[in-house]
């Protein structure tokens, strides 16, 4: 089947990108390509209001750059849009015909309110948030939405951005600290204007690059132990710790903060200003980045055209069906292991053996469709693999710890190889949490191994529960010495976290 490739041009006040993605066979987007340019349209707004000639160099220089990089792609639609600078901008009519008669791209101009939508609908359709407020700080403006049950509620774009902020406030890049004074009043009052702001006490979900930089460094920080930045979590004193600190540096060590972008340094203090600003209003729970944004919410929009509604059902159902669409995992095998596991978690549950809940058969379930994925790429060391790739991955719908839950359940060996990936994030959890995650690891392990020549052999599991021993009666039908075999080697784990001996039954079925 031919690979079908689309692109998006985002013409942003601060910077202006190129994006390349293509759409696999079950209909998902992933992007191949960016390119970045940054161009700064914001500072080439004239005081009449219009760009000016020389920002219409940089535009139309930018854009053709981006031309010659969509012509090495048979592109099924390129979408272009514009925003906060050439929406304000008085000559919009002379800029779209120039950019149509110099490359042939379409600019689409998004209204304030397309453009906080796109945001809100990146965020819903990509994080587990149910209930938040967004901010996008682009250059010129700053879009913020707030959403309950996933639906939008309301929205709201302010007239200023990271760049216009630093041109209005502060003298020099650096701001003292009467600037940022003055800097903060102003914002409290802005974000005051909206009374659906005030004390929500959700979270507050940050997008684009301002926030990006941001949790880059609160990473590089804290030498985070787990790749990936999208939903990643903040509280208030680390967005104040970055701030305070930030503040502290010279221009030349600012630009040599690691995680910190050099094109960014002279606006991330603004930036960052508005984040801290806006989590006080809120009083919010906690800052999450979310690395989708805009563009992602033009094409989640495509994507969702044909299901009557732009909000996916369920973000994390889509997600571990791209892993096991990713990793060619055997469906029939993922749900016989369910059913099985399903039988013994239920038999433990109601005895009160490791204080199971329906959560917890949730995380078993989810870590049921990814057991053991790593096979797909050694199956020696199929357990290694599988944790760092789950652990290491961006998994839309999943918070970073919920993440880390995830691989260690699907990736269970043993006791000695759990503590061993545990290790570095053994501070993350309370005692009682990693009995119980090593107790439903190696359940999930058990019930792998009796189906391990993928026959479906055992087609039952009947359990009985006493004070001393778990008794596995496991109906069968067909040949089952492999995961006889399988089983009883494997039994042990589950043997020493539930403190009972396991007594295996294998019988025809009848």
């Amino acid at each position: 089947m031919p690979k079908k490739y689309y692109a998006i041009i985002d013409v942003g006040s601060n910077t202006m990108r190129l994006v390349i993605y293509r759409r696999d066979n079950g209909g998902r987007f992933r992007e191949i390509e960016n390119v970045k340019a940054v161009a700064r349209l914001r500072s080439h707004l004239q005081d009449d209001g219009t760009l000016s000639n020389a920002g219409m160099d940089t535009l139309l220089r930018t854009l053709k750059g981006f031309s010659e990089v969509v012509l090495s792609y048979r592109l099924e639609e390129l979408i272009c849009v514009a925003t906060a600078t050439i929406r304000q901008a008085g000559n919009q009519e002379d800029i779209i015909r120039a950019v149509s008669d110099e490359t042939g791209f379409d600019m689409r101009i998004l209204t304030e309110q397309e453009e906080a939508y796109y945001g809100y609908l990146a965020v819903v359709n990509s994080t587990p948030v149910e209930e938040g407020i967004t901010i996008d700080i682009g250059g010129g403006s700053t879009e913020v939405t707030y959403f309950k049950d996933r639906q939008l509620i309301d929205s709201h774009s302010f007239p200023f951005g990271a760049l216009t902020l630093k041109q209005d406030f502060f003298a020099d890049d650096l701001p003292s600290e009467e600037e940022l004074g003055e800097l903060r009043r102003y914002l409290l009052e802005q974000f005051g204007t909206l009374p659906w702001l005030k004390d929500r006490r959700v979270p507050v979900i940050g997008i684009g690059g301002g926030a990006r930089n941001l949790v880059q460094i609160d990473q590089n920080m804290k030498e985070y132990p787990l790749a990936g930045l999208h939903q990643y979590r903040m509280k208030e004193n680390d967005l104040a710790f970055i701030k305070n600190y930030l503040h502290t540096l010279s221009m030349e060590k600012l630009q040599k903060v690691e995680g910190l972008s050099k094109d960014r340094a002279d606006i991330i203090l603004p930036a960052t200003e508005v984040f801290h600003c806006l989590y006080d209003r809120t009083a919010a729970t906690s800052f999450i980045l979310s690395r989708k944004g805009l563009r992602d919410g033009i094409f989640y929009e495509q994507l969702t055209k044909d299901m009557g509604t732009d909000v996916f059902p369920n973000v994390l159902e889509e997600s571990i069906q791209e892993l096991v669409s990713d990793y060619d995992l055997n469906l029939k095998q993922i749900h016989h292991v369910q059913h099985l596991a399903g039988d013994l978690f239920r038999a433990l549950q109601e005895k009160g053996i490791g204080s199971l809940n329906k959560e917890d058969w949730l995380e078993v379930k989810r870590a049921g469709h990814v057991f053991n994925l790593g096979e797909y790429i050694d199956g020696e060391s199929s357990s290694q693999h599988t944790f760092y790739l789950l652990a290491n991955r961006t998994i839309d719908g999943l918070m970073h710890t919920d993440r880390l839950r995830l691989a260690l359940l699907a990736s269970f060996k043993n006791k000695t190889v759990f503590k061993q990936f545990l290790s570095p994030f053994k501070e993350w959890f309370l005692k009682e949490e990693r009995k119980k995650l090593r107790l439903m690891g190696a359940l999930l392990k058990l019930c792998y191994s009796l189906d391990s020549t993928r026959r479906q052999a055992v087609e039952k599991l009947e359990v009985e529960v006493t004070s001393e021993e778990v008794l596995l009666i496991c109906h069968c039908k067909g040949a089952w010495m492999a995961e006889e075999y399988q089983a009883e080697k494997h039994k042990k784990h589950l043997e020493k976290s539930i403190k009972r001996s396991i007594t295996m039954q294998f019988v025809e079925k009848r």
